[in-house]
């Protein structure tokens, strides 16, 4: 891949890119945690795999406005056909649509290609150990979302059972469970390097939050008679 045709697909991502937690910087994360794990592999499409990288999160504005949709859906398709309209061959855009179809971590569409595989673990990577906190904070604030539920009985909720979105549901249903999930060696290894902290920081901040309410609300029955 040429300078040329790098600055296109970058020009082209940064203009659909709106959402603070999944803005450029994530993007070119991305592409640098792919370059680290393909320099592990064998026989990589660096084309195909670069291409992949900048565009994976281009349908990111589509879900936000109508949640009905997926942005993995979208900008596969938004990619096929910039590519197509770009003159890269068809082939290559259909590997490229493919890599970002298969990227997302909730869809039941397991990436198949070596290059859909590194973009898979990749941008798994970048939610993992203290990035994945800071990242997850930040989009629960986008969208107004709370850090946990409470219990019927009023004590805090660890998120484990959780169907109303929290940070504490989001880290036991994806945080938590990511680290046995990657592709490839080298990914896997990343991750183990970076788990530690995100397991630290979750369990202090239920320390932290349930230990105020436990106090508090036993306070709270002293002062406040039936």
């Amino acid at each position: 891949m040429n300078r040329e045709t790098y600055c296109l697909l970058e020009n082209y991502m940064i203009g659909c890119m709106k959402d603070t937690a999944h803005d450029k910087e994530h993007v070119y994360r991305v592409l640098y945690n792919a370059l680290d794990i393909a320099k592990t592999e064998n026989n990589v499409n660096y084309d195909v795999l670069i291409a992949s990288c900048l565009l994976h999160d281009i349908g990111r504005k589509e879900q936000f406005e109508n949640p009905a949709l997926c942005h993995a859906v979208v900008g596969s398709e938004k990619a096929y056909q910039f590519l197509l309209a770009h003159d890269f061959e068809v082939s290559c855009a259909e590997q490229v649509k493919q890599c970002i179809r298969t990227h997302r971590y909730r869809k039941n569409t397991p990436p198949q290609s070596l290059e859909a595989k590194i973009l898979f673990d990749a941008d798994k990577l970048d939610v993992a150990g203290a990035m994945g906190i800071a990242r997850t904070l930040l989009y629960k604030g986008i969208v107004a979302e709370p850090l946990y539920s409470t219990l019927p009985d009023g004590s805090v909720s660890t998120g484990e059972n959780d169907t109303a979105p929290s940070f504490f549901q989001e880290y036991k249903y994806k945080l938590e469970k990511l680290y046995s999930n990657f592709y490839t060696e080298r990914a896997a290894a990343i991750a183990k390097e970076r788990q530690s902290i995100a397991v630290e920081f979750y369990n202090s901040l239920y320390r932290e939050i349930n230990s105020a309410y436990q106090n508090g609300t036993r306070e709270l029955n002293v002062i406040v008679q039936p």
